[in-house]
Parts: structure tokens; sequence; C-alpha cells
């Protein structure tokens, strides 16, 4: 996905020397931002990104990644993908309520099989994330999850080249910390404040 968190992802990652495909499921509407991000950049579908990228960045609402995990099996399978997704029961119906009863370090990896998951960029608003990139002083920290040590160390280094600070929680099972409704969730702490609530 390519919207506000996406989007303002691959502009990042793209100013920090990467390679990126922006997906939609209708590309001809990102034209416009691959034009401007320049030669780096790229539009495609969800299966074009899911093929070319070796790094799968996945924000869409929750709801959608059952029919994403079944749809991109194949192309997904052994990739490392940073999730952003959340479970909001307003939005995502039931499925959400019992993706925030597990945890969704537990409930995604059920929902994209086969994948090096790393719960990324969950916590900090769209507008944080926009326009705190690389802010000077103490940088807006990203906490992770993960069970893959190289995914996560691959994920760390997205988390600074796009201007932020990673903060490892832990394993998938500790994503529950950071979920929706937790007291670190939707602020822009610095790393400091992070670990001080998170107790790390």
């Amino acid at each position: 996905g390519s919207g506000r968190i996406g989007g303002a992802l691959g502009e990042h990652w793209v100013k920090a020397g990467h390679e990126v495909l922006l997906s939609s499921r209708h590309p001809e509407n990102l034209k416009e931002l691959a034009e401007r991000l320049g030669p780096r950049a790229r539009v495609g579908t969800p299966k074009d990104a899911a093929t070319f990228g070796e790094v799968i960045l996945v924000s869409v609402p929750y709801a959608a990644l059952p029919q994403l995990g079944r749809d991109l099996a194949n192309e997904l399978k052994g990739k490392i993908v940073l999730d952003t997704c959340n479970p909001i029961p307003s939005r995502d119906g039931t499925m959400a309520e019992e993706a925030r009863r597990k945890g969704t370090g537990v409930a995604s990896p059920e929902l994209l099989p086969g994948t090096r998951l790393v719960r990324a960029f969950n916590t900090i608003p769209a507008g944080v994330v926009r326009g705190q990139a690389k802010r000077e002083g103490e940088r807006v920290a990203v906490p992770l999850a993960a069970d893959d040590r190289e995914a996560l160390q691959i994920a760390t280094r997205l988390v600074r080249d796009a201007g932020f600070e990673p903060v490892t929680v832990g394993p998938l099972a500790r994503a529950k910390e950071f979920d929706p409704g937790t007291p670190v969730f939707g602020k822009g702490l610095t790393a400091r404040e992070l670990r001080q609530q998170l107790g790390l």
C-alpha cells in the first residue's frame, strides 16, 4: 500500500538510495508520486511489488491481510515483511478483535504464512512519519519485534535509513506491548521515552 504511511516511507527510502516499487490496486494513481521521486521509484500492482522487493512493507487495512496472504503466498514466501498494519475493530470487524486478543505479532504471521515478519512502523502517526524523519536532536523511535534475527537487522537498517531510531522490543510475541490501545501507541516518542515506557 502506498497511502500515508507506505508512500511517505517509500519517499524516505528513495532519498536514502534504495530502489522502491510503490504498489496499489490502481497503480496509475501513483504515477505522479513516482515521477516526483525520480528513477529509483516505480509503480505496479501488489503482485509486482511482492515479486520485485527483497523486503516488503505491508501497509493496508488489517482486514485485507488474509486475502493478501492467499493471493501473494508464492511471491511473499521467504521474504522479509515489515508489517505496519493495525487491527481496528470499528473498521476491520471481528477478525480485528481476535488479532488484538492474540497480539498482532502472533496474528499477522498466521495471515502471512511463510514470511519473515517484523512488526514495524505501526505506532507512529502518519503525520510524524511524513514530517519528522531525520529531525534534529533525538529522533522519533520505531519499536520492532521479530523472531528472525537477520530480518530484524535489515529492518533496523531500514528504520535508520528512513530517518528514525529503531528500538528492538523482542520476539513477535512482545509486539503486543506496542499494539493499538497500549500507552506507547500513536505517539512520536524518542527511543529514551519508548524504552522507559516499555521497561526495556
